[in-house]
């Protein structure tokens, strides 16, 4: 969903509310189940190690990404590409 919930009106922002609580009670899925869901997500993130002005991103693992594989033929240092952090 593009559109964050934040920036909906009060009374769209009510209904969007309201029908993910009813989804959540059709399936069976309590806050508690999202959290954990949410947090489990967050600590086997990757960290980005790698990108592109373009935003491709790559965590370091495994073979180089076909950007990254372009430009490295094409001369350009890895290590330009290297995120801080």
């Amino acid at each position: 969903m593009s559109t964050s919930i934040a920036k909906l009106d009060g009374q769209a922002r009510e209904r969007l509310i309201a029908w993910i609580q009813n989804r959540m009670s059709e399936f069976g899925i309590t806050f508690d189940a999202l959290e954990r869901s949410f947090a489990e997500d967050e600590k086997n993130a990757r960290a980005i190690r790698y990108q592109d002005a373009s935003g491709h991103v790559w965590d370091g693992r495994g073979d180089l990404p076909e950007w990254l594989r372009r430009a490295v033929a094409s001369g350009q240092n890895i290590d330009f590409f290297r995120c801080e952090g």
